[in-house]
């Protein structure tokens, strides 16, 4: 089994845990109010302003028999540039205030996630980026088309309130298959289980912050 079949293995219990956040559900069914909508763009600001920066930190820990990987680094952030500006907007089409938005604080689960990102970064591994890519790229792969979809038709929004997740959507399809390949090159084992830890740690931050958007209480991380 290649690496990243088996990291989606390794994660399936971590993953069907994040969908079972109530916001998600409702967001399948079209259930979500627009301030609800508004509050996921805006958490989304929050982590999406933050992937540049750990791009470059992660590229710039990456060790030298790793300059394949810095090499995709680089691909990926030529990608991401400017998809913040992207969530504001959608912000500002649903009729909210784009630049309050910028200014306001992160609640406390996107922060710890964000927190934790740059931590691992820094502290662990630089490898420990990719377990979130796997967690937020397949998250929106999964969800981002039909949710907004359904969020569109019951709030009656237009389409360019929902650039960030059509454009995260099966649009992305091309972004995950490049991941997997990245990952697949990954054989050193000990490697391979800090990015399964790091997705899973991810999987459960991520899923918090879609919790937090109703109350919910958190999750801990559970092997």
């Amino acid at each position: 089994m290649n690496f990243y079949d088996q990291l989606q293995d390794a994660t399936s219990s971590q993953r069907a845990t994040l969908f079972s956040a109530p916001i998600i559900d409702r967001a399948l069914k079209g259930e979500v109010s627009l301030d609800q909508y508004v509050a996921f763009l805006t958490q989304a600001y929050h982590h999406v302003k933050h992937t540049v920066p750990l791009l470059m930190a992660t590229g710039n820990r990456l060790s030298e028999d790793k300059e394949w990987l810095r090499n995709a680094v680089a691909e990926y952030i030529e990608e991401e540039l400017g998809h913040q500006e992207w969530i504001l907007n959608d912000i500002a089409a649903c009729g909210a205030d784009k630049e309050s938005v910028r200014n306001s604080r992160p609640n406390m689960a996107t922060e710890l996630m964000v927190s934790y990102a740059y931590d691992s970064v820094q502290r662990i591994n630089p490898l420990c980026f990719f377990g979130m890519v796997h967690v937020l790229e397949g998250t929106s792969i999964s969800i981002a088309d039909s949710a907004a979809d359904n969020i569109r038709e019951s709030l009656g929004l237009p389409k360019k309130a929902f650039s960030y997740l059509y454009s995260h959507g099966s649009l992305d399809q091309e972004h995950v298959e490049f991941f997997k390949m990245l990952m697949n090159k990954i054989d050193d084992p000990a490697e391979q289980a800090q990015i399964i830890y790091s997705a899973k740690v991810f999987y459960t931050l991520y899923g918090n912050i879609f919790r937090s958007l109703t109350g919910v209480p958190p999750l801990t991380l559970t092997d």
